[in-house]
């Protein structure tokens, strides 16, 4: 198809209004979330722009022709792209829009603060793929365009429900105020399994691509426990979500989760038998006192001031690990690295 001076330069926003709220979130380390929701939104509004001058007579292409998926096409890997730009395009239906981005924003923000901004990453992706491959299977012979975001909406959902049911978020459900992302999931879920059985199981029709959703949220559901694991909270804790407690608590917890209980256990300089009598209380304080984070950092710093590597006899320093600080010898950590949690 060709394209004239007002077809690129509507391409051309387009791709500007994706591109670049996600190119300052990765600048700028700020929350990819609303920086994708960001996305979605502007590339709307181009969207809908590009309507009005169709209709307007002022354009005649429509240019989304090599962005959104086709099932019959994705077999050559010339089209695999649109399994993930589809996912960008949206229809001129306002709701549809509104939905998607009221999920990746009140849903997606929390999410990113469990996981980390490229584990967020990786979790938006596997919806958007599943989903779109979902949709695809179930239509290998149709010629009939997709596009949306759901799928990594409804990704989102599954990969909070895998992760941490418990967690509690602002959501316009019945009404606007904190529910349960298990209710919330598990209500979108099932709402679409009865719809995907009223077009498929009754052979009607739907503009909506319910087995994407479907696709989106089981996919990321089945993906979340290996792509959260390793990060930044463990999956399953209980501390009402992210939306009840600051980042620096949220990261606090998620560490005293893996510390190892030093009440029972000995320290390097206690293997001989011979504590250095300046260290002997301050052992003991951590001992007794180490179980929060911020009371077993205070105690090590003051050890790695006055004690030294019962090897070696170097100095040593306290480092920070996810799961707790830890006394570590300057000159060879196998020498001290302690405590390290047990597996």
């Amino acid at each position: 198809m060709s394209f004239g001076a007002a077809e690129w330069a509507i391409l051309g926003m387009w791709f500007i209004a994706i591109l670049a709220p996600l190119g300052f979130a990765i600048r700028h380390q700020t929350s990819l979330a609303l920086s994708l929701t960001l996305s979605v939104l502007l590339g709307s509004i181009v969207q809908l722009l590009w309507s009005i001058l169709y209709n307007s007579g002022l354009l005649s292409t429509w240019l989304w022709h090599d962005f959104v998926l086709v099932p019959s096409r994705t077999t050559e890997p010339m089209w695999w792209h649109t399994i993930f730009t589809s996912g960008f395009l949206h229809s001129n239906d306002v709701m549809h829009v509104l939905g998607n981005t009221i999920i990746l924003a009140l849903v997606g923000i929390p999410l990113e603060q469990r996981l980390g901004m490229r584990r967020y990453a990786l979790v938006y992706t596997a919806g958007l793929f599943f989903g779109s491959t979902a949709w695809m299977l179930m239509n290998l012979d149709s010629s009939r365009p997709a596009l949306g975001a759901s799928g990594a909406a409804f990704g989102l959902l599954g990969a909070y429900l895998a992760g941490w049911p418990k967690d509690e978020i602002p959501f316009p459900f019945i009404l606007i105020r904190k529910w349960p992302i298990t209710l919330i999931a598990l209500v979108y879920f099932g709402l679409e399994i009865l719809r995907a059985y009223s077009t498929i199981g009754l052979h009607q029709t739907s503009d909506v691509a319910h087995m994407a959703h479907l696709g989106g949220f089981l996919g990321a559901y089945i993906c979340l426990p290996l792509i959260a694991k390793g990060g930044p909270v463990p999956l399953g804790i209980e501390d009402g979500g992210p939306s009840l407690i600051n980042s620096i608590q949220s990261k606090n917890m998620a560490i005293r989760s893996k510390m190892v209980d030093l009440s029972t256990l000995e320290s390097p300089w206690e293997v001989d038998g011979t504590i250095p009598k300046h260290l002997r209380e301050l052992l003991s304080k951590l001992k007794q006192e180490g179980d929060e984070v911020e009371t077993r950092l205070a105690w090590m710093e003051q050890i790695s001031y006055l004690a030294f590597c019962p090897i070696c006899e170097q100095q040593i320093v306290m480092t920070e690990h996810s799961d707790g600080p830890r006394l570590t010898c300057m000159e060879n950590a196998s020498h001290l690295d302690w405590p390290k949690a047990i597996d």
